[in-house]
């Protein structure tokens, strides 16, 4: 086996797990992928068939949530995993294999439309096919949008830019951060996956896309999960491109009988940019903390393209003109010395 650390007491116990009470003996476990939080994820492989098997450390990791929207995802008939055995006391989990081909490997300019048509048909029924879903799912609140947003001055401003904000500053950044909580509570709500972007799709023969890492899904702004797909944080497409992927998904919704409220083209866009000037602020925190708590280096080099996009949003209303003159005032003179600090 082509595994990291011998020593790993957890992937010990896995392998046990796998090989022992599976009933696995004989096959082959290497590591599959790890992602932002504390999950890891290993592939195990015997004769033809492959299989991925899910680390969840119970201390830091509740396995319930995947289990959760996975049943749920796959009642609408949506291509998530399938879970096959459960050890929930250690926190391990074996899923079906949907494959190792990322949307982000294989998006170009000739792709790109036929994926994003197939990303975007399977937003569309996760966020019509059944309303009752609500009732599983947690509410994306205005404490949880303040949250997230309040980890960019801790994590980007404080410790990534060592910046010394002012009361006034802070002031300012909470009035704006208030903006965009209210106007994403202001949309109408869908499910919402919370991470729909290219890393966390897969391409697969039928059914396209396989859909990982819903955990986190909640009930919430409908515009979200769009602007995670197409002002994603590792690939940037131009502007008018984006918009028309944008209005087509809206007029998909349309057809699908989702009520918009009333909401004109310019509204929805104006949803659409303000959540995810959102999400962009939540980004530049959780990048740089990933970078600073956790020892992970590799997302520091998006952290370009996260602030590029959270710039052209907010200079893009007259609502969030604050930011942005905070942006080019005191972030950007101090974004490229903090980055070569970084990676050094």
């Amino acid at each position: 086996m082509d595994l990291p650390d011998a020593s790993d007491s957890r992937l010990a116990q896995l392998t046990r797990w796998v090989f022992d009470d599976l009933g696995f003996a004989g096959g082959r476990l290497a590591p599959a992928s790890a992602d932002a939080s504390f999950r890891r994820y290993f592939r195990v492989t015997r004769g033809e068939d492959t299989y991925i098997v899910m680390d969840a450390p119970p201390d830091k990791e509740d396995l319930g949530p995947f289990s959760n929207v996975a049943r749920l995802l796959l009642r609408i008939g949506v291509n998530v995993p399938v879970i096959l055995a459960t050890d929930s006391k250690r926190g391990f989990l074996l899923l079906s294999d949907l494959g190792v081909r990322q949307y982000l490997d294989e998006l170009s300019v000739g792709t790109a439309d036929r994926l994003y048509a197939d990303a975007l048909g399977a937003l569309s029924t996760m966020q019509t096919a059944d309303g009752a879903i609500a009732r599983d799912l947690p509410l994306y609140s205005h404490a949880l949008l303040m949250r997230e947003m309040d980890l960019m001055p801790e994590w980007f401003l404080g410790s990534h830019l060592r910046l010394q904000v002012s009361a006034a500053e802070r002031g300012m950044l909470a009035g704006q951060f208030e903006i965009l909580a209210q106007s994403a509570l202001a949309q109408p709500a869908a499910f919402v996956h919370r991470d729909y972007h290219s890393r966390n799709l897969l391409v697969t023969e039928t059914d396209n896309p396989g859909i990982l890492d819903f955990q986190d899904a909640v009930w919430g702004p409908v515009t979200y999960d769009l602007a995670s797909l197409l002002k994603d944080c590792y690939i940037a497409w131009p502007a008018p491109r984006v918009r028309d992927w944008a209005l087509q998904y809206r007029e998909r919704l349309l057809t699908r009988g989702f009520p918009f409220l009333g909401a004109t083209e310019s509204e929805f866009i104006r949803w659409f940019d303000l959540v995810g000037l959102q999400r962009h602020i939540k980004v530049l925190g959780i990048f740089a903390r990933l970078f600073y708590r956790d020892g992970k280096q590799q997302y520091l080099k998006d952290l370009p393209r996260v602030l590029r996009y959270t710039r052209e949003a907010a200079g893009a209303y007259a609502e969030t003109s604050q930011l942005a003159d905070f942006i080019a005032r005191r972030i950007e003179p101090e974004f490229l010395n903090a980055q070569q600090r970084a990676l050094a």
